[in-house]
């Protein structure tokens, strides 16, 4: 395909990736994958969602190109409202099953739905925030020891590893 058929289709480089995010998500939604996992715990479940968006090599990927894009005035509201519309509910199902199910014991279910997208499809964007990977794993610890307060102990051992290993190889600062 030429990119005279591609920008036929699309208006800008931005509603490529636009559009990718969207398949990517509703194809591979991590959300809807562990709700098919009945063996799991809500606060697993959790833990899951994360793990199966990081693994998602075409999803990060992508996360990586659009980092630029998210200088866009435009594009930062699109995921303001994305995060606020689809992910901040998503989180706060499975907030409230781990409460259901004894797995979480918080009482700010709503409030950490809501902050959990802003943490981090916000606070840990380099062109929102600019910083280093050294910056970037410090607030990741900020943002565990921040839920681990809050009673949401999402962040283990495994997933803030992979958390290090993603900053370290992103083309950040320094």
């Amino acid at each position: 395909m030429t990119k005279g058929a591609i920008y036929h289709h699309f208006k800008s480089k931005e509603e490529i990736i636009d559009a990718l995010g969207e398949k990517l998500f509703f194809d591979n939604n991590p959300f809807v994958t562990v709700q098919k996992q009945k063996n799991l715990n809500g606060l697993q479940k959790m833990r899951e969602v994360i793990k199966l968006n990081h693994i998602d090599i075409d999803r990060t990927e992508l996360g990586k190109q659009s980092i630029p894009l998210l200088k866009n005035p435009r594009l930062l509201a699109e995921l303001a409202d994305t995060n606020r519309k689809l992910i901040a509910p998503l989180w706060l199902q499975l907030i409230q099953e781990g409460i259901a199910d004894g797995s979480i014991k918080t009482d700010y279910a709503k409030e950490l739905s809501e902050l959990l997208p802003l943490l981090t499809n916000f606070w840990l964007i380099p062109s929102v925030y600019p910083t280093t990977p050294k910056e970037l794993l410090s607030k990741f610890a900020f943002i565990k020891y921040l839920l681990d307060s809050m009673n949401l102990p999402i962040i283990d051992d495994e997933i803030f590893g992979m958390a290090q290993n993603y900053f370290e190889h992103l083309n950040v600062g320094e």
